[in-house]
């Protein structure tokens, strides 16, 4: 019996052989759960940040990334080659996954040393003394982990990740269990690395650390890509949903009996001494605000987006 040729689905389009890691229709399924669904994105060197509520298939999609897991259909490569079995891929791939992988009889120096000695390095204690230069451990390195904070167990997991100079570091929900002034600090060391060259992908459904670290956000909801980009350009897709602004000036009843019969103007309202104005129309609402100001004969003294930060955007997608 031959199965007939034309019901089968089309292949998916090749990887972007320039890009750092490449999905193209990447999909993975539990049984009836599909936790990923047609997911095509591609990503470079950089810091790029994973974001979406819990069950979201966040860490189903960082899996296939590193090649833990295999795509039920399309395809996951980084640097043009399928991650899937591909030993040799390995090499190239750090991942800190989001479960606390440490163990607290070992200190860091001995945890980063085993890490380079599964790599089979050439100088495995080199390279685990400058991955914990990198994630500034050297102070602590000799203490054993079970007496560690969670911000240092994490970067020691980071450490573990870095020994074997990967081009692309995976991180699962990395600023889990941190305070802030240990969040400050991964911030930082993980700029650096992306600074550096280095492609970092993190996960995270903490609104305020992707906005903070990332580049680039890919939000995650129900196992699709609901958008892709920098959070400015993830809301201006948002063309349902008016864009705010805070506006005070010298006058502002002045200014919005000049705003209130613009087409682009959906809503306006007052504060003690600003006002909010929502528009329909982001560009055209900046390209013609200064010139109303000047007719209205007023002074500008704040303009700035009132919700122009990844918590309104992912709320909105969320709801969509």
């Amino acid at each position: 019996m031959t199965s007939d040729v034309s019901t089968l689905p089309p292949p998916p389009p090749p990887p972007n052989l320039n890009a750092a890691i490449s999905l193209r229709s990447a999909t993975r399924w539990y049984g009836d759960v599909v936790a990923v669904n047609d997911i095509s994105f591609d990503l470079g060197p950089g810091v790029s940040g994973l974001l979406g509520p819990n069950g979201a298939g966040k860490s189903t999609l960082l899996h296939m990334m590193a090649g833990l897991l295999q795509p039920s259909s399309g395809s996951v490569s980084v640097h043009g080659e399928h991650t899937w079995q591909n030993t040799e891929m390995y090499a190239r791939i750090g991942l800190v996954p989001e479960r606390d992988t440490v163990y607290p009889f070992l200190t860091a120096w001995e945890y980063a040393l085993a890490s380079a000695e599964l790599y089979r390095l050439q100088d495995p204690e080199q390279a685990a003394r400058a991955a914990i230069d990198m994630v500034e451990l050297g102070d602590a390195m000799n203490r054993k982990m079970g007496g560690y904070s969670k911000g240092m167990r994490q970067r020691a997991k980071i450490a573990a990740a870095l020994v074997h100079d990967p081009h692309v570091l995976i991180l699962d929900e990395p600023f889990n269990g941190t305070d802030p002034r240990q969040r400050l600090q991964m911030t930082s060391m993980l700029k650096e690395q992306g600074a550096a060259g280095r492609t970092i992908v993190f996960s995270s459904h903490i609104l305020q650390d992707v906005e903070h670290l990332a580049e680039d956000v890919l939000v995650v909801i129900g196992g699709r890509l609901a958008a892709s980009g920098n959070f400015r350009q993830i809301r201006r897709l948002m063309t349902n949903r008016p864009h705010a602004f805070t506006v005070r000036t010298s006058d502002n009843r002045a200014l919005a009996a000049a705003l209130v019969d613009r087409p682009d103007v959906a809503l306006i309202s007052f504060t003690d001494d600003a006002m909010e104005v929502q528009t329909t129309d982001f560009g055209a609402f900046t390209r013609s605000i200064a010139s109303l100001v000047q007719s209205s004969g007023v002074v500008l003294h704040e303009l700035q987006p009132a919700d122009d930060s990844l918590e309104n955007v992912f709320s909105y997608l969320v709801t969509s």
